[in-house]
């Protein structure tokens, strides 16, 4: 039986995952687990990159260990974050972080010296504060002499391939998430780039997901004791890798990737760029075989995430599970909050912007965790209710419920909450989204599965799902309304 080795890397943690594929079985493995923990130095936020590149290499040497040759090897991450190579081929510094506040008022520097439509109209991609193309613009701002140094621009899963293979490319997913790919060209802006003053030089050919871009060097091979294998780039978004791992049976589905972020949308064959996606701030990101990713980022678990954090700091130490159990204890429908406000975007004391945006919406201010806590899961459950409603007037479709993936399934609170919300079935499974995705690209491009179709198939027979019947719907309807009118929502 032939196995892959998958390299799924999230905002806090990464994981190595063997693959092997039993007839139409696939069993997924997780055979290393790794931090990856943002460093600050002095006012500057960064990712660790040559740590993530040595728990590669660890990863490569437990699959050895374990009596694995991996047929092939691939990496997915988060997108929009980038290094930048000198003309030797050398790191020019440590990448920044999408939350590194260098980015602070870009966005609106930007759309002061070109329209928010035009940009729009030449790559349908969401306003983000920290797009790629607001990072370059404080880059050529804050470090111009590094700027005029580089010679290539990697994303992170470009530049750890860079890193195990010596081959430069830029894999379509990612490419799409930086603001400055053009759908209809296939290719990066040239008019983007000349306005902005970036050079074309930086950005590689990008090849498609399935694509082989090099096998393991020489140096890593001798290192390690292993074969030169090949290396694929994959959908190396790591949410292009969820979604192909969506047990969807027909092409007209809603998914939300939960964990870190949500991402919330559907498939679509070309990208939609016309004035109302725009007026509702939506994305087209690229997926397999060409397709585009019709969605929202909502700021998602992460707020939980800096909740527990900035508690762990004060002595008290929690599991997902013990706030899942405060939030379930707590009363409901008391204050919502807006998850995707500005003010929750960088890491700070979380509970007490929690507690501001209620005081300053003129709510009640929730007091002990597990009432801050439910105040975050319920405005996640109908802020996702408020984003799929916009999906089915942007594609006019109706959906019959929604496929939910990855780590925040575990949340089985959250689950049943936007079943609630959305008065629609909730379809959950698989948990590891994101790496079973990236095996079956590897698989396809190997030769043993077929095509997507057959790939989503191989899920739903490998991966159970667990449904969720929506419950409480008339509470939540009205909560619903409150909610709209706290945010303002419902004024747009």
């Amino acid at each position: 039986m032939t196995s892959v080795l998958a390299f799924d890397l999230g905002a806090s943690s990464g994981r190595a995952l063997i693959g092997t594929l039993q007839g139409r079985h696939l069993v997924v493995e997780e055979i290393h687990r790794f931090a990856n923990e943002p460093v600050q130095v002095g006012n500057r936020l960064h990712w660790d990159i040559l740590r993530l590149y040595h728990s590669l290499k660890q990863g490569i040497l437990k699959a050895k260990h374990l009596g694995y040759t991996p047929a092939s090897i691939g990496i997915d991450s988060w997108a929009v974050d980038y290094g930048l190579l000198d003309s030797s081929g050398e790191l020019l510094g440590n990448p920044y972080h999408y939350r590194d506040t260098r980015t602070d008022g870009v966005m609106e520097q930007v759309l002061s010296l070109l329209p928010r439509e035009e940009i729009f109209q030449h790559t349908g991609i969401q306003f983000l504060p920290f797009n790629t193309l607001y990072q370059l613009v404080a880059e050529k701002q804050h470090n111009p002499q590094r700027l005029a140094q580089a010679q290539h621009l990697l994303m992170i899963p470009d530049l750890l391939r860079y890193f195990l293979t010596g081959e430069i490319k830029s894999e379509f997913t990612n490419a799409t998430t930086t603001q400055l790919y053009n759908p209809a060209l296939g290719d990066w802006d040239p008019h983007l780039l000349t306005k902005l003053g970036l050079p074309r030089h930086l950005f590689a050919e990008i090849v498609q997901p399935g694509t082989i871009v090099g096998r393991l060097q020489a140096p890593i091979c001798a290192e390690l004791e292993v074969p030169s294998v090949p290396v694929i780039a994959v959908a190396e978004h790591d949410t292009g890798s969820a979604v192909a791992a969506i047990p969807a049976d027909n092409d007209d589905f809603v998914y939300l990737i939960c964990g870190t972020w949500s991402l919330l949308g559907t498939e679509i064959r070309d990208a939609l760029t016309h004035e109302q996606v725009l007026q509702e701030n939506f994305t087209n990101e690229g997926g397999v075989d060409g397709t585009y990713r019709l969605l929202k980022n909502i700021m998602g678990l992460w707020i939980v995430q800096e909740c527990r954090s900035h508690w762990e700091k004060r002595g008290v130490t929690l599991s997902f599970e013990q706030m899942v159990q405060e939030a379930s204890s707590a009363s409901g429908f008391v204050s919502f909050i807006d998850p995707d406000h500005l003010m929750f975007l960088h890491p700070s004391d979380m509970p007490a912007l929690v507690q501001a945006y209620c005081s300053q919406t003129g709510q009640p201010v929730p007091q002990e965790r597990g009432e801050i806590l439910r105040c975050v899961f319920e405005s996640l459950a109908l802020k996702y209710r408020y984003v799929y409603e916009r999906i089915e007037a942007l594609s006019g479709k109706r959906f019959s419920g929604m496929h939910m993936a990855g780590g925040g399934i575990h949340n089985r609170l959250l689950c049943q909450f936007t079943a609630n919300a959305l008065s629609r079935p909730v379809w959950a499974g698989p948990s590891e989204a994101s790496a079973i995705g990236n095996i079956l690209v590897q698989y396809r491009t190997l030769g043993q599965i077929a095509g997507i179709g057959e790939a989503r198939q191989i899920v739903r027979e490998s991966f159970p799902l667990e449904t969720y019947v929506p419950e409480e719907q008339g509470q939540w309807t009205e909560a619903y309304k409150r909610f709209l009118q706290v945010t303002g929502l419902g004024k747009r």
